[in-house]
């Protein structure tokens, strides 16, 4: 089984036991940390693949923090032809490592039944 979820305004396919690094995260090292906006959940065995509109209710992916790190520095550099202008700048973007514990679905039929059943 595998989801694929939004963070830090990118998209991430995640399968549990699965390492990824994300966008700086309010969490410290081993945080367990939920992600709730779960696009798309797929169960290979089954065949069955859910698709939210955007997201899907109800369904989460849940995560361990295992480290705080920054990425190798990007050099940008600007200059102006015949102005003498200059300007070199480094960035090193700020990420977390996490490990991809499980993937709970929600029933969103369920809700629905339990209205029905009233």
């Amino acid at each position: 089984m595998y989801a694929i979820f939004e963070s830090g305004g990118k998209q991430h396919r995640a399968e549990p036991g699965q390492r990824l690094a994300l966008e700086k995260l309010d969490a410290r090292d081993g945080d367990t940390v939920s992600f709730d906006r779960v696009l798309m959940v797929r169960d290979p065995e089954g065949g069955e693949c859910r698709i939210g509109s955007p997201y899907l209710p109800e369904t989460t992916v849940s995560a361990t923090v295992l480290a705080h790190y920054r990425d190798p520095k990007v050099l940008v550099f600007k200059r102006k032809r015949r102005k003498g202008y200059r300007k070199k700048q480094g960035h090193r973007q700020a990420r977390v490592q996490v490990r991809v514990d499980a993937i709970h679905e929600g029933t969103p039929d369920a809700a629905d039944g339990s209205s029905a059943a009233e």
